[in-house]
């Protein structure tokens, strides 16, 4: 999903009208957070988008809720209902075995099954796995 970069400009926006109304500098700004002020400006010109943690840091240096840089963007469209996630539940399963097993060729082998599964490739799955029973 590509995302709508207005958010990024409104926040940004919102940021640059804080600054302001502080009588504060990108450069000022960017020092209290240990940035450069080129960053400052990418994140009022919503070409970069703002971390959760630096919204926060933003927050407290220039006084105001998180919210404030919310206020006034309007929804323009519903998001998506997200999935069970029971494929993303899977893939976190496999890499936790995967973490368990001892370094060396068993490793080796069971990865290159993997990728010879995504990949579809027939002789390398058989390949692959008796490399694995061959260990």
């Amino acid at each position: 999903m590509q995302h709508d970069r207005s958010v990024d400009r409104h926040v940004g926006e919102r940021i640059r009208s804080r600054r302001a109304e502080l009588g504060l500098t990108q450069h000022d700004l960017a020092s209290t957070l240990g940035i450069s002020y080129q960053q400052v400006q990418k994140y009022e010109t919503g070409s970069n988008r703002v971390s959760a943690g630096r919204l926060y840091d933003l927050s407290r240096r220039l006084g105001c809720h998180v919210g404030y840089f919310f206020d006034g963007l309007e929804p323009s469209t519903v998001m998506p209902e997200l999935g069970h996630g029971g494929q993303n539940r899977t893939t976190i399963e496999l890499a936790r075995n995967f973490n368990r097993l001892p370094t060396g060729t068993v490793k080796g082998a069971i990865s290159s099954l993997v990728r010879a599964l995504a990949d579809g490739e027939e002789t390398s799955i058989q390949a692959a796995a008796h490399r694995i029973a061959a260990e």
